[in-house]
């Protein structure tokens, strides 16, 4: 296990080191010259070549990317080019938005996804099971900015019942506007992460369910419920953790449209606003610093499955 867990880091090592020489890289390729949006429209070319040498832009690639390397290495992320705040202490500040936001709506969605899934699977056959999976693929089906649009329309501005937009301009020292501001965009991302989770929860199950070891398990007893409990599962939840892996790090490089959608000021929003600006080393700080944490993602989700399931100890 602990081979395992070593190899799985270096990897994560290398996907960390190879992500950010393409982010680098990339967002060389945008039009525009920094130097030129800092000094402004009226800069002089004395100006913008003083600011160049300043930004260290006039240095080849190969030094402008170790530089920003060591301080990446260092836990320094650059600064904002167009206001000096740390890139570092900026996503901090968002992802108290961000991160509440994701982690909500990935909970709801496992508390609803999964048993529903469960259950028409085991229904497969009959009316309410057959409904439940209709209701997913409705879910899938409806686009989530158009949900989004519906929720703050209907219960937020028409209604009152909860708001529509905005968060707290003190943030988290308001605990309950706090949460009532994250209520519509968590069900938002909720209905169409869970309509997906519970398609792939449906068809584990269902596969599952026509296993030998299980039939095996109702012929010396066990009710088909009581076999799934027991036996199907943990085999079913295999595919279940990889397609959640996958959804939560989607999320986070997604979430910019119900940002948009809900006027939340989170790091999705952010990433939009400076793109615009052409605030190149806030932009690939931030990029990288995402990028850090889907990856983390996966080596966790890694990890989950190497300790679910015995045979992939016994392989290795």
């Amino acid at each position: 296990m602990i081979l395992f867990v070593l190899r799985r880091l270096g990897l994560l090592v290398v996907a960390v080191a190879v992500t950010s020489v393409f982010v680098f890289l990339l967002l060389r390729l945008l039009p525009g010259d920094l130097a030129r949006v800092v000094g402004g429209t009226e800069a002089s070319p004395e100006r913008i070549e003083a600011l160049r040498e300043e930004l260290g832009l006039n240095r080849p690639l190969w030094h402008q990317y170790a530089n920003w390397i060591g301080g990446v290495l260092q836990g320094d992320f650059g600064e904002s080019a167009l206001n000096n705040t740390t890139v570092t202490g900026e996503v901090g500040r968002k992802l108290t938005i961000t991160g509440p936001l994701v982690l909500a709506s990935t909970v709801l969605s496992v508390l609803v996804a999964v048993p529903l899934g469960i259950f028409a699977a085991a229904r497969h056959r009959r009316a309410d099971g057959i409904t439940v999976s209709a209701v997913s693929q409705l879910g899938i089906a409806v686009p989530t900015f158009w949900l989004g649009l519906m929720l703050a329309t209907m219960l937020g501005a028409r209604w009152g019942w909860l708001p529509a937009q905005g968060f707290p301009r003190d943030g988290w020292d308001q605990p309950w506007d706090a949460v009532q501001a994250l209520v519509l965009p968590t069900v938002t991302l909720a209905v169409s992460q869970g309509a997906v989770l519970m398609r792939f929860v449906r068809t584990a199950t269902l596969d599952v369910l026509h296993q030998e070891y299980l039939r095996t398990a109702r012929a010396k007893g066990l009710t088909r419920t009581q076999a799934l409990w027991r036996h199907g599962l943990r085999n079913a939840a295999l595919p279940i953790i990889s397609i959640l892996g996958v959804q939560i790090a989607s999320l986070i490089a997604g979430v910019v449209v119900i940002e948009r959608v809900f006027n939340l000021n989170g790091v999705g929003e952010m990433l939009v606003t400076d793109v615009g600006s052409r605030d190149l080393e806030k932009v690939q700080g931030t990029i990288l610093m995402i990028a850090v944490i889907v990856l983390v993602i996966g080596f966790v989700v890694d990890v989950v499955h190497h300790l679910v399931d015995p045979r992939l100890r016994i392989s290795r």
